[in-house]
């Protein structure tokens, strides 16, 4: 006889696409709830499985290892940015296109704020979910930088590869800045605002047609300490840029 206080996936396994998306978040959501109160390295596959109304077979199909159940919507929102990029007018600014696709990655946290909050605390105090963590923004910037490039070898960017790596780390730096500054204010602060003042500052930064874009050669040097926020760079990197456009 089935014991009622199991869990059950609300669909069976695989049976389509939406009931293993379902699937792969319930087992995220019995991980997360696990390690929160019974420790990280306490925590078993079985147990996590167990929770989840399934078994340990079925867990290892969804995922390698119990470290990643905690990013399992990370393929999806990948594949949700190429679409981004796939559907993009070409009339519109790259440099802004990425950012309406790493919003993404800020959507999904603010969709579940208990969940967030719960990760957040754990790749805190967890290294080798922090490391997991770190890889998975690396793939974002990656899949960003790979867009952005083609996007300049088309509108015949000479330094096409440089100025593309360089846009996706500040648009990476600008997604986790606002991402860090929600979490830590426990999912309080406005997140869309946040979103729209950061990634302001790199698209007036990186647009096209600005000085380098337009062959102008423009060397900017800013002394700024290390500990200088993100936000400050971005301002005074772009004052000089605007200033030399000028002369």
């Amino acid at each position: 006889m089935t014991d009622p206080s199991r869990r059950v996936p609300a669909t069976r396994v695989g049976a389509t696409p939406a009931g293993r998306r379902q699937l792969r978040r319930s087992l995220a959501t019995a991980a997360v709830d696990l390690f929160v109160t019974q420790g990280y390295e306490a925590t078993t596959v079985d147990e996590i499985a167990a929770a989840a109304g399934v078994g340990r077979r079925t867990f290892f199909r969804y995922f390698d290892a119990k470290d990643d159940v905690l990013f399992a919507n990370h393929d999806e929102i990948v594949a949700e940015m190429e679409e981004v990029f796939a559907t993009a007018d070409p009339a519109c600014e790259p440099v802004e296109v990425g950012c309406a696709a790493v919003r993404l990655v800020l959507d999904s946290y603010a969709a579940d704020i208990d969940g967030s909050l719960k990760r957040f605390t754990l790749t805190r105090t967890v290294p080798s979910l922090r490391d997991k963590e770190v890889a998975t923004v690396d793939r974002y910037q990656r899949v960003l930088a790979r867009y952005l490039q083609g996007r300049f070898e088309e509108q015949g960017d000479p330094m096409a590869a440089l100025r593309a790596a360089v846009a996706a780390a500040a648009i990476a730096a600008a997604n986790n800045h606002v991402l860090r500054r929600w979490l830590r204010s426990g999912g309080k602060d406005d997140i869309a605002a946040g979103a729209n003042e950061a990634f302001t500052l790199v698209t007036d930064a990186f647009r096209t047609g600005g000085p380098a874009a337009s062959g102008q050669e423009t060397t900017v040097v800013a002394v700024l300490s290390s500990a200088a926020p993100m936000s400050e760079v971005i301002a005074q990197v772009t004052a000089a840029l605007n200033r030399g456009g000028e002369q």
